[in-house]
């Protein structure tokens, strides 16, 4: 690669003008390096080398605007370590004064009133603002994972959700959100493992523990994703990943014959479960509670 062209990019942070990649190569090699994909076109007259990143795109933005730009929705979500849902676009907030467009890949958003925190040199909007305007827009098992997750990051606390939900009063999705900040739980680890909460809850059943520790009959420390310990049974969520894996079967088994040794019972749920059969679901675990209870 030409080493004026590897210097431009390495002084700019991954990121140059069409004009300032000229000023360093010919039209028929700038031509001819888009075409290979050296050089990747992120917006208009904007490039970096090879694949763009999300980070490279936001210095890309910063570059065309002579300003940083700040993020909100999914993109703060992510900078504040707390996204659930990997949105494709960039969601940015219009600078002062701008006139910045949305297009593909970019959501241009004003939001005059939103707090703003400074993080990893950028402005985003704060952290339970963020929660609780991407929990907006989302079914209620995905605004909830977003606000568990939220609240796991450490970047906030429940007072902090309730005063950025009232601060977003009378905006679209609020109503469901608000009653959403009681159930939220830093210790829920994945977002399925939040939407299977919300369905035993929405079901009728008595509130697990979450991440329950036990000693099992082997000796060894287990955590329960959900736990009735006054009854010891226990519902563990086997995400995707698990499925065609024998080893995860096969230690799935010797975990479960360890739990049952100290007379834990241990249910199994997956995927279609959680999104498929709900009724059936909690009726298992209902089922189980109610004989455990009997017992």
């Amino acid at each position: 690669m030409d080493p004026q062209l590897t210097e431009l990019f390495a002084t700019q942070r991954g990121v140059a003008t069409s004009g300032q990649i000229l000023g360093v190569m010919t039209r028929h090699a700038f031509d001819k390096a888009v075409d290979t994909g050296v050089l990747e076109r992120m917006w208009q007259g904007i490039y970096c080398l090879g694949e763009p990143t999300d980070d490279l795109r936001l210095r890309g933005l910063d570059l065309s605007c002579g300003r940083k730009v700040a993020v909100c929705l999914g993109t703060a979500a992510a900078m504040h370590g707390f996204d659930t849902e990997d949105p494709p676009d960039l969601h940015i907030l219009n600078p002062p004064g701008g006139q910045m467009r949305s297009t593909d890949g970019l959501v241009v958003h004003r939001r005059d009133n939103a707090p703003l925190a400074f993080i990893d040199g950028r402005y985003a909007t704060a952290p339970a603002w963020t929660a609780i305007e991407v929990a907006r827009a989302l079914r209620r098992p995905r605004a909830l994972a977003t606000l568990d997750a939220a609240l796991r990051s450490g970047t906030c606390n429940r007072a902090d959700l309730w005063r950025a939900a009232i601060a977003q009063a009378g905006r679209r999705g609020i109503v469901n959100v608000r009653n959403l900040i009681a159930l939220a739980d830093a210790r829920a680890e994945s977002p399925m493992e939040s939407e299977a909460r919300l369905v035993m809850l929405d079901g009728g059943l008595p509130t697990p523990e979450l991440q329950y520790e036990v000693v099992d009959g082997n000796g060894q420390p287990r955590r329960l994703d959900f736990a009735w310990p006054g009854r010891r049974v226990a519902v563990e969520y086997d995400s995707m990943d698990w499925h065609g894996n024998p080893d995860a079967l096969r230690d799935d088994r010797r975990r479960t014959a360890a739990l049952m040794a100290i007379d834990w019972v241990v249910i199994s749920i997956v995927f279609e479960d959680v999104r498929q059969r709900q009724g059936e679901m909690v009726a298992r675990i209902n089922g189980q509670l109610c004989r455990a209870r009997a017992a």
